[in-house]
């Protein structure tokens, strides 16, 4: 099909389904339900301490937002990708109305790394991620993270398991759950009502992708990338 639009990608993810291409060239996209789905539990991301050492020694500079655009190229420039011109086109406009966002890793003025996804709700929808460097996909996702769970987010969803996000604490779920993870994350029931009222809704936090850098310049870690890793570093350290 074709005439992807934000609207649409949005709808889809809230019904819990995702556009794919069969290549870059590809003119059509089709839409995505995994019988099984693979999440990063937020307190559950395996920081190694190979990982903990590269964030705590501020190897890359790392951004939110900054290149948003350069993160979908960098994440379609593969032999194989899902990533046509039509699903770009559609995040970036995502992107514009602020429901997706990027974590970019630097090196001086290079662009090494990045993941990019959508957010919805308490959801965020990991799409992908890239690396031209040691360790640059992986210190983005850790970054990624680290924002969700100060952000008071509650999914994180990574589509498909790989062993890449096994080693980073991912795990797979049957789509039932998944479908309940995700009605509880967009503040829903699974049934498409109101997932509670009164207190039990107001008791839920709302969601805010923007929460870390707030907590990175009370921390005086804000624009420091050694301080700024150590704080990340002991976020990741931490359980709930």
């Amino acid at each position: 099909m074709t005439g992807l639009d934000p609207r649409l990608l949005l709808r889809g993810y809230a019904a819990g389904i995702f556009p794919m291409a069969d290549s870059r060239e590809a003119a059509d996209i089709f839409w995505v339900e995994p019988r099984h789905r693979a999440i990063i539990p937020l307190d559950g991301f395996h920081l190694s301490r190979s990982l903990a050492r590269t964030l705590r020694q501020g190897r890359f500079t790392v951004t939110r937002d900054a290149a948003f655009g350069e993160v979908i190229r960098g994440c379609a420039a593969r032999p194989e990708t899902w990533i046509n011109a039509e699903i770009e086109r559609a995040t970036l406009g995502l992107h514009a109305a602020g429901h997706a966002h990027s974590i970019e890793c630097w090196r001086g003025d290079e662009l090494v790394g990045g993941v990019y996804g959508v957010r919805l709700g308490r959801a965020f929808f990991g799409e992908s991620m890239f690396s031209r460097a040691t360790d640059a996909s992986k210190v983005a996702l850790a970054w990624l993270v680290a924002r969700l769970r100060v952000g008071h987010f509650s999914l994180l969803d990574c589509q498909f398991m790989t062993a890449h996000l096994a080693s980073l604490g991912a795990v797979t779920v049957p789509r039932g759950a998944y479908v309940a993870l995700l009605a509880a994350a967009l503040g829903m029931d699974s049934v498409g009502g109101s997932a509670g009222s009164g207190a039990d809704a107001d008791a839920l936090p709302a969601a805010d992708f923007g929460a870390l850098d707030v907590l990175l310049e009370d921390e005086g870690a804000a624009g420091a990338a050694g301080p700024a890793g150590k704080l990340i570093a002991q976020l990741l350290g931490q359980t709930s």
